[in-house]
Formats: C-alpha cells, structure tokens, sequence
C-alpha cells in the first residue's frame, strides 16, 4: 500500500492522533524545512512525521553529517518510516511526551531544530502543555522549534516557555497550513 491510502486509513482509525485527512504537500514540507534552517543544523528532531513526506525533504536539506531524530507514535506510519534508506534517519517507535528518554537513548546532544506536525489541537492543554515544555528544555540555545497546524491553539500553548514566536500560512496544502516558528531564547 502506499504512504497516502495508509495516512487515510489510519486518519479513519485514530483521527484525533492525526492532524489532517492526507499528508503534507511538498509546498508545506519546503516551507517548514525553510523556516526551521535544517541546511545549518547538525541535530534534528521531527516529531509525528506521519509517512515520512516531510521525514524526505528534511534529509533532502539535511548536511551530510547532521543527524535526524523522527519519533513517530503510530506503529504503521513508523514501519513506513523505517523504510527510508539513510544512514542519517533515526526512526522511533515512541511518543513524544518521552523526548528526553528517547533523545538520551539515542545519545544525541540538544537538537538546534525540532519540527511537529503532532496535532496539539486535539490533545488535552496539560498534554500539550508537556510537550511544548519537553522540547523547550531539549532545544538548543537559539535552536528552532517549528510546527505546522491547521488551529492556532499551539501559540497559545508555546507563549509561556517560548514566547509569541512567527506564524505563516500556507495555502498550497489541504488544509492549509499555519507554519509557527519559534527561537530558544529569542523571536
């Protein structure tokens, strides 16, 4: 089967782990691998990368010596993710709310970049809450953190740790996208 028929499938079976009906167009994936600066960072970390889309163009920006982290909870994306072919890809089976378990037994230093597509509109604020929080104590000093959504309830969730952050849209998806981007200890 391929990465769209089984995003769709699993959308049917748990839609409120996942963010949207089909998976991300490549005018997403460009745009949230631009706004996280993936060409500069050395240690990445993806969280909720579905079938892998957004996974490919990351590696595709990535530096030949950087690392990527994806930690996916849903076990038939990962065995889909599992199956990209590069040395550089960490693929996890795991949830996020475990990062720095996961990030230590992995024995990676504090990432410089973490992109999300988990869809924090539809997880409990405490959970989300906890997550956000995770990331922010992870991040490197003025490591990104990007998120796509569809709801703008993830500003409201990052403003305590991260602060007000930037928002773009992106239209050349369904749906369309928010692009939030955010700075460690700055804009």
């Amino acid at each position: 089967m391929n990465g769209r028929s089984v995003f769709f499938q699993e959308f049917l079976r748990h839609p409120l782990q996942i963010g949207s009906i089909i998976p991300s167009s490549r005018f997403l994936e460009r745009r949230v691998v631009k706004a996280a600066g993936v060409a500069s960072a050395r240690t990445i970390i993806e969280l909720g990368p579905g079938t892998g889309g957004t996974t490919r163009a990351i590696l595709r920006a990535m530096t030949r010596h950087a690392k990527l982290l994806s930690v996916e909870i849903n076990p038939n994306f990962h065995a889909l993710l599992s199956s990209v072919k590069d040395e550089r890809l960490i693929a996890h089976l795991g949830d996020a709310h475990k990062l720095k378990e996961v990030i230590h037994m992995y024995g990676m230093g504090a990432p410089e970049v973490v992109i999300s597509g988990i869809p924090f509109s539809t997880m409990s604020h405490t959970s989300g809450s906890q997550i956000i929080e995770t990331v922010s104590s992870v991040l490197a000093q003025k490591g990104r953190f990007v998120v796509y959504q569809v709801s703008k309830r993830v500003a409201s969730l990052c403003q305590p740790l991260l602060g007000s952050g930037q928002v773009e849209i992106e239209l050349l998806n369904i749906p369309p996208m928010r692009v939030y981007r955010w700075e460690k200890n700055g804009t």
